[in-house]
């Protein structure tokens, strides 16, 4: 999903994505991945009971990276890319720690 495919062209509000969601008649849905866009997240939460959410990878890295200096994005991302990589939740998280410190403003 994306804003402009929101039914009313706009994505600003909760009540317009329920609309998209509820027009679609999904049934079953287990996971979405989206941006983290509150009237979003909220229309999920209120149509796809029950269902999963987790932060849309591209929609994160851009977000980072708008946080970080020019001159530092590609090792900045090539380090967050190494999260991604990893195959379990575990090891995630012990990534997720290892990155954070070495990016951590002293």
């Amino acid at each position: 999903m994306k804003c402009s495919d929101a039914p009313s062209g706009t994505c600003a509000t909760e009540d317009s994505w329920a609309e998209f969601l509820r027009e679609r008649g999904l049934g079953g849905v287990q996971l979405v991945i989206s941006d983290h866009h509150r009237g979003l997240m909220n229309a999920i939460d209120t149509v796809l009971v029950g269902a999963a959410w987790q932060r849309c990878r591209v929609h994160f890295m851009r977000n980072v990276l708008a946080k970080v200096p020019k001159g530092h994005t590609e090792m900045v991302a090539a380090a967050i890319r190494t999260i991604f990589a990893q195959p379990t939740g575990p090891l995630v998280r012990t990534q997720v720690e290892t990155i954070a410190c070495m990016l951590a403003v002293q």
